[in-house]
């Protein structure tokens, strides 16, 4: 587990290191983060107190050097911090914290470190208290939750989702793609998302103004040629 207190002849990187992150495997890895991190920081936008990023670099090293120890999760949020962008997340810049949850997106390339090193690394050495992943291809979605120093499955729900204590959300996979859900079961939504769903309303609501405005020009159309007979036959239909 990482420790803040370092020997005095450590050698100290500079303060803002770059990530060190190859590039996403695919469009699909890429948007699938993106879709966790814009749910949860638009779900998330009157709060100020954490950080979540993804395939971004988390520097660990015991001895503060960036050449050793650091992992690049797909997804992770780290609660109790400042709300800011970073270049990186460099843990003895940020008070020893470490991430509360990470998220993995399985692929073929990746599955078997995803399931085990990295798993491992998570438990034994950065202590993260809760861990996902994630495989679209077999549709399989595992968490776990530290407990007693040991990752223990969370079980999941009947629709298959998995609860994160730390998040008070819901994991879930949906459509292929891994979603946050409130605990009432809702999709968490994107700020694009968002945007969609209001101009959709905004065009169904246009479509039944001019719905209720046809009907209306009907009813008028029907009471004048009411109106036309009656003259016809010397009646008048304003008469009460």
């Amino acid at each position: 587990m990482y420790q803040p207190n370092q020997p005095a002849d450590v050698i100290w990187p500079p303060t803002d290191l770059w990530s060190d992150e190859p590039p996403m495997e695919s469009d699909w890895h890429r948007k699938q983060m993106q879709v966790l991190i814009d749910s949860l920081e638009s779900h998330w936008h009157d709060r100020q107190d954490f950080y979540c990023s993804g395939n971004l670099t988390i520097y660990y090293s015991l001895t503060q050097r960036k050449s050793e120890d650091f992992r690049g999760p797909d997804f992770f949020v780290v609660l109790g911090c400042e709300r800011r962008e970073r270049r990186s997340w460099t843990v003895w810049q940020e008070g020893g914290r470490l991430p509360n949850v990470i998220a993995e997106i399985l692929s073929d390339s990746t599955a078997d470190i995803d399931r085990g090193l990295k798993k491992q690394i998570y438990q034994d050495v950065l202590r993260v208290p809760e861990y996902f992943w994630f495989d679209p291809q077999r549709f399989e979605l595992c968490g776990f939750h530290l407990l007693e120093g040991r990752y223990v499955p969370l079980e999941a729900t009947e629709a298959g989702w998995l609860w994160s204590g730390q998040l008070g959300l819901f994991f879930g996979a949906l459509q292929g793609c891994l979603r946050l859900l409130t605990a009432a079961g809702a999709v968490i939504p994107t700020p694009a998302e968002r945007a969609e769903a209001a101009q959709q309303r905004a065009e169904q609501a246009e479509q039944r103004a001019q719905v209720e405005k046809q009907r209306a020009g009907q009813e008028r159309q029907r009471a004048e040629r009411l109106a036309q007979r009656l003259r016809e036959q010397g009646l008048d239909p304003d008469a009460p």
